[in-house]
């Protein structure tokens, strides 16, 4: 099928949003079409990119100067010392504002990517390239860039928007299936909060979805951005609305944190536990009714995806937990701060608990 735009307007910057197949074959061709203009470029690659996307994409800037930075990607190498490592190799090759640095990898790869193009001279020219589905379809729309460091995740870090991202599915055939899986969190993430049309569809074809069959999966991912879009155009840096796409986050980033960011439970996996939490909570408070509530829950218990925190934590954790939602960087108060659910499809609504009622919470999960 045809490639699909998007166009993201925000205070700081317009910015195109390409999705479709065989992308990065014209890569050249689609930065100069949309005057991104430069002499030199980094190519910060995702050390896991096969090796023939990555023939294609230096085959198509053959006439530029065009260095590399392999990067071992997870979320323990998501830190200071490798954008300290980017901006060093920046400097070594001399590159100057008008010249471009490339992501070519996952949430992680762009996060750093992007952290170290916002640092470089106050601002080097940005081109993100995701390769996972949890990519194209959250971390590379809306400018958040950032590392992680040992008090939490994502704490160090600045709002710097792309000059354009460019999502092509080819590369999700290379995906193992819990990195779909993964991806696919965040899709049914910005259906819940946004667009109950978009949740239906989902609902009705999760399976092929998941398999990657188009044009389902480039529907996905465009309604999915579209929802993002936005929300991020209104609220660029995160002071009112954008806070809804923190839904189930809390929850989730805490889950992550609390194991050390393990293998044994990836972002999209946390996400979906920490949906379940947040409706869970939302259920409680009796602010979601029993037939959306259920209807959710059934969706997130799809076999593919976690059933339970049972399964990853025991009663010893929730303290540890806690204490990591108390670190969140939304919460300005001794309070934590929950986004809860109305409905599918939104409204979303923030509120305030204190720690004894999250532990109280968490206590039930575990013991259900």
């Amino acid at each position: 099928m045809k490639p699909i735009k998007l166009i993201v307007k925000t205070n700081s910057n317009k910015y195109s949003i390409i999705i479709g197949s065989n992308l990065i074959s014209n890569l050249s061709q689609i930065l100069r079409k949309n005057s991104i203009n430069f002499k030199k470029c980094l190519l910060v690659l995702d050390k896991n990119i096969p090796n023939r996307y990555v023939k294609q994409i230096s085959k198509s800037l053959r006439k530029y100067e065009t260095h590399k930075f392999i990067y071992n990607a997870n979320e323990k190498n998501k830190n200071q010392k490798n954008v300290t490592r980017i901006l060093d190799l920046l400097l070594k090759k001399n590159f100057s504002r008008d010249d471009c640095l490339i992501s070519i990898g996952g949430g992680i790869t762009g996060d750093v990517a992007g952290f170290a193009a916002s640092l470089f001279k106050r601002g080097l020219k940005f081109v993100n390239i995701p390769t996972t589905l949890l990519s194209q379809v959250d971390s590379s729309v809306g400018g958040k860039t950032g590392v992680n460091t040992s008090q939490g995740k994502n704490l160090i870090g600045s709002f710097y928007q792309p000059k354009i991202v460019i999502s092509d599915v080819d590369f999700l055939k290379s995906l193992p299936f819990r990195e779909v899986v993964c991806g696919y969190a965040e899709i049914v993430k910005h259906a819940l909060i946004a667009n109950k049309r978009f949740y239906n569809f989902l609902d009705k074809n999760i399976g092929e979805i998941l398999k990657l069959k188009s044009p389902n999966i480039e529907k996905s991912i465009y309604e999915s951005c579209k929802v993002k879009k936005s929300i991020v155009e209104k609220d660029e840096k995160e002071k009112n609305l954008r806070k809804i796409l923190n839904f189930g986050h809390t929850f989730a980033h805490a889950y992550e944190a609390s194991i050390n960011f393990s293998k044994k439970l990836n972002h999209g996996e946390a996400v979906i536990l920490g949906m379940k939490s947040a409706l869970e909570f939302s259920h409680n408070k009796k602010l979601i009714n029993d037939k959306e509530f259920y209807s959710a829950i059934k969706h997130l218990n799809n076999s593919y995806f976690p059933i339970s925190i049972k399964s990853y934590f025991s009663m010893k954790k929730v303290d540890r937990i806690v204490s990591f939602m108390m670190r969140d960087k939304k919460n300005n108060s001794k309070n934590i701060k929950l986004m809860l659910i109305k409905k599918i499809g939104g409204p979303i609504i923030e509120k305030e608990f204190n720690s004894v009622s999250i532990k109280l919470f968490l206590r039930r999960l575990l013991t259900n």
